[in-house]
């Protein structure tokens, strides 16, 4: 009992900073997880990654302006990330470019212009801390942003639910009914944008994305129905952070990558296992006689 108390929960009950991430990895999984479960079903998965490397360039002004500053990095990403998002949109429309290829485009540079910024200002430690986060250094403040984050992106999606279905399932029928499809997507990828930016905190520009796409692709595999999805997604992800912060406690590794290899190994159970992986379907399969 004592050693499951040590492995399990000593951590947690013995160490502020553990509890604090434990908090803050929690929220992100609650808020980041349904809006990856919309990405996966609009077929925008690679928008949230493309988005994640978008909000850098604004990281790095921040940093560059007020240091290590949390609400200066914040605003600077959220900045960064919705003004990429408006110029892909923008370049698809003027142009014979598609916008998931004019954003490709645009995350590439925003990605190698933050990464320059930073490297030109900073250390070696403050790039690795804004690339990959550290879970296990959330402070005070940082809690609090995530903590508000979480808490304003579960009411927006809420406000947003009716029309953000509609506008995924049936935009013919949105758009008929008189509402502009345009208001439901900009909204929604605002959210996308505010919680890639309250994840580098914890997990890093590049590592943001993780919390919020495997589990949501975990979860298609094992439900039909949305609501399913969207609770599925949000127990893996929550899964992941409680077993990647004890590992990386235990382990001695980088708190970011470790959590999204918890969800990866939680992707690749899923794979195996659930009803839309690969056993069960072997097993549907009619096995021939003779």
């Amino acid at each position: 009992m004592s050693e499951a108390w040590n492995l399990l929960i000593g951590p947690f009950a013995e160490f502020a900073f553990m509890r604090r991430a434990l908090v803050a990895t929690l929220a992100l999984s609650v808020s980041a997880a349904p809006l990856g479960v919309f990405l996966t079903l609009r077929r925008m998965s690679l928008l949230g990654d493309a988005l994640s490397h978008a909000v850098l360039p604004g990281v790095a002004i921040g940093f560059m302006l007020a240091g290590l500053s949390l609400p200066a990095m914040a605003a600077g990403g959220v900045v960064a990330g919705v003004l990429v998002a408006a110029i892909a949109g923008m370049v698809s429309r003027a142009t014979n470019l598609k916008e998931d290829a004019s954003l490709a485009a645009l995350y590439l540079v925003a990605l190698a212009l933050g990464v320059t910024l930073i490297s030109r200002q900073g250390s070696q430690l403050d790039l690795l801390h804004i690339l990959f986060g550290s879970a296990l250094g959330v402070d005070g403040p940082g809690l609090l942003l995530v903590a508000g984050v979480a808490s304003v992106s579960l009411l927006a999606l809420a406000a947003l639910y009716r029309g953000l279905v509609l506008e995924t399932f049936d935009p013919v029928f949105l758009s008929a009914s008189g509402h502009r499809g345009w208001i439901w997507q900009q909204g929604f990828l605002l959210l996308v944008v505010v919680n890639l930016v309250a994840g580098f905190q914890t997990l890093g520009t590049l590592m943001a994305v993780g919390l919020m796409m495997l589990p949501a692709v975990s979860a298609r595999l094992w439900h039909e129905t949305l609501s399913a999805q969207l609770i599925n997604a949000s127990a893996q992800a929550a899964l992941a952070g409680v077993a990647g912060l004890l590992l990386s406690y235990h382990l001695d590794t980088p708190s970011g990558p470790t959590i999204i290899g918890c969800a990866g190994v939680l992707y690749g159970v899923s794979l195996l296992f659930s009803p839309g992986g690969w056993l069960p379907q072997v097993l549907k399969r009619p096995h021939r006689v003779g």
